[in-house]
This record gives C-alpha cells, structure tokens and sequence, in this order.
C-alpha cells in the first residue's frame, strides 16, 4: 500500500476500529445504551473516556429512544456528538431520528447492520439501516474494519461541512465484521484529528445574546417550505463527498468513492452489493475471470443519498445487471437497492435487464455458491433466457 503519512498497522475488529475513529475526533459528547453486537463499540469508547485518552461527556440512558435524544440536544447545543445502536434500538429511535435530520445536526452513529425481528435474530442483515433510508441521513456501507474505521473519520468531515450539516452513520455487518479481528492502519491521534479538524457549529442553543427556536410546532404554513430547505442539502453531498475522499486518499493512500469498481470496466455483467459480500463476490468473479466470463462488481458505498445521476452512465451498455439486497421489502417488489438501481437506469435509452437477489437474511451466510449462481444466472440472462425478476440465493423454503 502507499501511504503518504506514517500509519501503525494494527489487528483490531470493526466495533474497536470505529471506537478509535471516534476517539481521534474528540466529540463532546456520547450518549449510549447497549445492544448486540453494537454494545462492544461503546464499551471500547467508555474504555477511553475512563483512561483519560477521550474527554466526551458519557450519557449513559435507559433506552435507544432516549439516546438519540440526548445526542439530538447535546448537537443542538453546539457540541460534536456520537452515538451507536445495531437493529430494534435504531427502531426504538425512530421519531428522534427523523428529528436529527430535520434539524440538521451532524451527529455521527455507527450502525451495526443486524435483522429486526420477528423472529429475534442478532445476526446480520441490513433490515435495520433500510428501514431508515428515508429519515433523512447519510448512509455509508463498510467492507471491513479498515473500511468501518477510515468511513467513521470521512463521515465526519463531509456531514459537518457547512453546506451539508446532516447527520451520517457508518454500517457495518453485524459480527461478520464488528466482533471479527482484521489487519488494517491506524491514523495517529494528531493526524486523525487534523483531518476532521475542530467542531464547528452552526447555531447552539447556549447563546441567549442569539437565541434560536428548535423544533417548534410547524403546521401547513411553512412545514412544506422548511422540507424543501431540507432536501436542497443533499445533491451538496456529492460534491463535498469528492472533496473530502480526494484529501483522505492524499493523506492516507486509501482511496475511497460513492462505491468501488471491481473489474468493472470491460464488464458485460455486473453484480451490485453492499458490505461485507463484496469480498466474498470478488474472489468468484476472480475465478469467472479466469474462464474468459466479462463480470464485475459494483460495491454500494454511500446509499443516502442515493447517486443516482453518477451511476447512470457506469451501468450503461451492460448485458445484465444483479442487484443483491440483504433487507427483504414487505410487500413491494424487490428489495431497497434494487429498486433504487432500477429506478436510476430509467433515463438511460436502452438499460441493461436487471434482477434482483434477495440473500443473507438473518445473518445466512453468503457463499462463493451464491455469488456462482448470480454469475451462471447473468449469463442466461444477457444470452436471452427468461429469468425471475426477483430471486432467493440460500432459502431451503
């Protein structure tokens, strides 16, 4: 790897990996409450604030609900602020969520993707952080702990820049990569913190010589203007999301995008997918490769918002498309990405069949198998072969 600034090579998980990014940030402010397999993270976090190495303010709360409360004050308030939750406490912070981005505080969570009952399951799935798509923050997908790690520190700088001011989670697989051990390199304190730099806040409540109303009651005089002020912050992301990838990959050698290509350039056949799937999904296309098989990968970084417009013309001109969701959608057709990825090739003048692969719910493995059978599947489907549009890879029902 080149690296343009000295990095200590570390084994860590992914809970203890963003645990140190959001150390080297310096927050104010963490409020917490514990859940599988989130729980870790926070107690790496605590491990800090107790030995003196991070001097947040700890808010330890009675439920999810009501630290996502707290984070949404202390935020409002003018401090830099983090949180964490995996799965029911995402859902159990529902309404302040929504109130997070609407208010437009930065707050960052790391959201450790595991599926939402019923049935109880702990496991990995990505029913949590789908489930939110629509509140209003930005979401990233991470790989690995590396990934989980240098996203937790990127987050930072693109959702407090002044033209964004939105909240941002990091997702990361639920024990596939949060409770996994990994290689990866570590930033410095010093240089970590210069990245992100010192927090800057755009109101704060703690300022009577300019005081500030938040969250009043807003009926149907001007609660449709201010929504609008809302959605005009998010197509700024990209732009800012540039910016700050191009600085991290100059400081680092890391270098990061919307998603990552795999072989994509001369692909016929592409296969869509977030997380820690991608890796398993490269070592098959690998072999595909080898058999002379034109497949690559699109690896789904940032999902809200959704870039649309920029993926458009790298899906063009493809034989067929696999997009694999880890969320079932209940009663629509298809799930989340593949939607949306459908919805994006709209606008081109002849796009690509695409179809959908419903996989790992409840924490199933994904198998070199599965990422097989999409291949074999892809080629049927650009040699002209009727398919199902939407598909299940390792279901015995």
């Amino acid at each position: 790897m080149s690296k343009t600034i000295a990095q200590e090579l570390v084994a860590l998980s992914g809970n203890e990996a963003v645990a140190y990014a959001f150390k080297q940030a310096r927050p104010h402010v963490a409020s917490a409450f514990p859940i599988t397999p989130q729980t870790e993270m926070m107690h790496k976090f605590a491990e800090f604030v107790a030995n003196g190495e991070a001097t947040a303010e700890m808010i330890l709360v009675e439920s999810e609900h009501s630290a996502m409360s707290a984070a949404v004050g202390a935020a409002a308030a003018g401090a830099r602020t983090i949180t964490a939750t995996s799965s029911a406490g995402f859902a159990l912070m529902w309404e302040i969520v929504y109130v997070a981005a609407s208010l437009r505080l930065p707050i960052q969570m790391a959201l450790v993707n595991r599926a939402l009952s019923g049935n109880i399951n702990i496991h990995c799935d990505h029913s949590d952080s789908m489930g939110g798509r629509d509140a209003g923050w930005i979401h990233h997908f991470c790989e690995n702990a590396q990934e989980a790690y240098d996203t937790a520190l990127i987050n930072f700088r693109i959702s407090e820049h002044m033209d964004v001011r939105l909240p941002a989670m990091v997702n990361y697989d639920g024990f596939i990569v949060s409770h996994k051990e990994d290689a990866l390199y570590l930033l410095d304190d010093g240089p970590a913190y210069d990245f992100i730099g010192p927090y800057r806040h755009k109101y704060t409540l703690l300022d009577p010589a300019h005081p500030i109303t938040v969250g009043p009651l807003d009926l149907t005089d001007y609660y449709f203007e201010h929504k609008f002020t809302q959605l005009q912050a998010y197509p700024r992301v990209f732009d800012v999301a540039k910016d700050v990838f191009a600085e991290f990959g100059a400081l680092t050698g890391r270098h990061y995008g919307l998603w990552e290509e795999y072989r994509l350039d001369d692909a016929d056949l592409v296969m869509i997918v977030l997380g820690s799937s991608a890796g398993t999904a490269k070592d098959v296309i690998d072999e595909y490769r080898e058999k002379g098989v034109k497949v690559g990968l699109l690896k789904l970084r940032m999902f809200r918002p959704f870039p649309a417009e920029q993926l458009r013309p790298v899906l063009a001109g493809r034989r067929a498309i696999a997009v694999l969701d880890r969320s079932a959608s209940f009663g629509g057709w298809g799930g989340p990405v593949f939607n949306e990825v459908r919805s994006a090739l709209y606008g081109n003048a002849k796009p690509a069949p695409i179809h959908n692969w419903l996989y790992g719910l409840g924490g199933r493995d994904f198998e070199l198998g599965h990422a097989a059978e999409v291949i074999e599947s892809l080629q049927k489907i650009a040699a002209g072969h009727e398919l199902p549009t939407l598909n299940l890879l390792g279901c015995r029902a």
